[in-house]
């Protein structure tokens, strides 16, 4: 056998060892319509802001009407674009497991399951228990760094990438925490503008020639 043989024998062993570990079928194109369904959330997001406060600068009157008119939409508008971040995943990495021949569904697939919902149930809670005390200022970190959380937990079952991901979503969490009025531009920033970057940066290091390396 020779030495470039060798070589490819060691790479073979390495992509076996890589499949059964790691869940590598996650698709970049999902980070990429994650980031543009946030992107279009906080658009929407923004024009509801915007006619509130407009409404209320005309009459001068603070309306509890309005203001749980402003809160449904902006909580069915989050869990329109989470639907179709989840639904728009899916699909891509769906497409990306059939193309390789990878199952979707596997201990591995389950493991990063698990080690996202975890984080992400126990942000969920929070979040609601800040809507429910009416400190609505709190959310938008709360989801950030929970969210980042979650991505660094299940970093260890599939692309390691994930976990830079991660702890970049955390950091602006945090920084959030400081700029509380600022809130739906760092979760565009968050959830839009660095989960589009990712996704393109994983699609051409691991998809563009059509497998993973």
């Amino acid at each position: 056998m020779t030495d470039q043989q060798h070589l490819q024998a060691l790479t073979d062993i390495k992509r076996i060892m890589e499949r059964s570990s790691r869940f590598i079928s996650l698709s970049g194109l999902s980070g990429v319509s994650a980031g543009v369904s946030a992107l279009v959330g906080a658009w929407l997001a923004r024009v509801w802001l915007v006619a509130y406060y407009e409404r209320w600068d005309k009459s001068g009157v603070y309306s509890d009407a309005d203001y749980i008119d402003l809160k449904y939409k902006l909580i069915i508008t989050a869990l329109v674009v989470m639907a179709a971040a989840v639904g728009g995943g899916l699909f891509f990495t769906w497409r990306r497991a059939r193309k390789n021949n990878l199952p979707i569904w596997d201990v591995t697939s389950r493991k990063v399951l698990i080690n996202v919902c975890i984080p992400l149930a126990a942000g969920g809670a929070f979040a609601a228990g800040l809507l429910y005390n009416h400190i609505e200022s709190l959310v938008a970190p709360t989801c950030l760094v929970f969210y980042g959380l979650a991505l660094v937990n299940a970093s260890k079952y599939t692309l390691p990438e994930l976990r830079y991901l991660g702890i970049l979503e955390v950091l602006l969490g945090i920084g959030n925490l400081f700029l509380l009025r600022k809130g739906l531009y760092f979760w565009a920033v968050g959830f839009g503008v660095l989960h589009i970057v990712y996704g393109i940066v994983m699609w051409w290091k691991y998809e563009r020639k059509g497998s993973f390396q």
